[in-house]
């Protein structure tokens, strides 16, 4: 567990949402927020978070949609009392669950209407953190990305969506894992006009028959270069960034 030292008191989507996170090991940034902008759950729906860490993607997806029965699963004990806090801190209801997405514990294993997750992106066999708890959540170690998409899969209702962020290095591998899940959408983020995307989202649907669909990218930031201290995100990054606005409308 961390203790009161150890922690940061973070703002996200412009302090709409206010998160303890540990000054060492994983913390969220950009990414969760992403993904649970992308993710299209309605009011009254159920969402679980594979990996919710301090529950930052579920909490986002949260604030932006009242009325969502949200679950999340976290192996790491440290992360899931954090996310049992931060949704408590911020009014949200959470139901977090400790255990490994490789034997799922029994109070999750249910049908859900949506699945997200952010599931670690560095390739095995690279140089892991110094930090234990960052290493387990970053790198891609145990368990291959592929069976993070079969997992996910298992635990959608028939007709359900999986969300997901990853790196794009990461996309041959996700694709292959699809088994039951067709009408995939990729959507690349690139930092700026011009630039490789370093990171994609992911959409696909239980029993879906759809064409996959390769979108257009979804642009950070302004001009070709950082300038200066100041914020330079696109009006439309921002508004997801800053306002937690809907990315979902990008998948059409």
């Amino acid at each position: 567990m961390f203790t009161e030292d150890q922690l940061s008191d973070d703002k996200f989507l412009c302090g709409r949402l206010r998160l303890w996170q540990p000054v060492q090991g994983y913390r969220a940034a950009t990414d969760p927020v992403l993904l649970a902008a992308a993710c299209p759950a309605q009011g009254g729906e159920s969402v679980l978070d594979l990996g919710c860490g301090a529950g930052a993607a579920a909490l986002c997806l949260g604030r932006r949609v009242p009325g969502l029965a949200l679950a999340g699963l976290e192996l790491q004990p440290g992360y899931a009392a954090l996310a049992r806090r931060n949704a408590a801190r911020n009014g949200i209801a959470l139901d977090v669950v400790e255990g490994d997405l490789r034997a799922m514990p029994a109070a999750l294993r249910r049908d859900f209407d949506h699945v997200i997750c952010n599931p670690p992106f560095y390739p095995a066999g690279g140089t892991p953190s110094p930090v234990a708890i960052r290493a387990t959540a970053m790198q891609v170690d145990a368990v291959p990305l592929t069976e993070w998409v079969q997992v996910a899969a298992r635990r959608l209702r028939p007709g359900g969506w999986l969300t997901l962020i990853a790196g794009a290095d990461a996309l041959p591998e996700l694709l292959s894992g699809l088994g039951k899940l067709g009408s995939a959408a990729v959507l690349p983020l690139a930092a700026r006009e011009g630039r490789a995307a370093k990171r994609v989202i992911l959409r696909a649907r239980k029993g879906g028959k759809a064409a996959f669909r390769l979108l257009a990218p979804f642009v950070l930031h302004h001009g070709a270069s950082h300038d200066g201290d100041r914020e330079s995100y696109t009006p439309a990054a921002s508004a997801i960034l800053r306002d937690g606005g809907d990315l979902s409308a990008q998948f059409g």
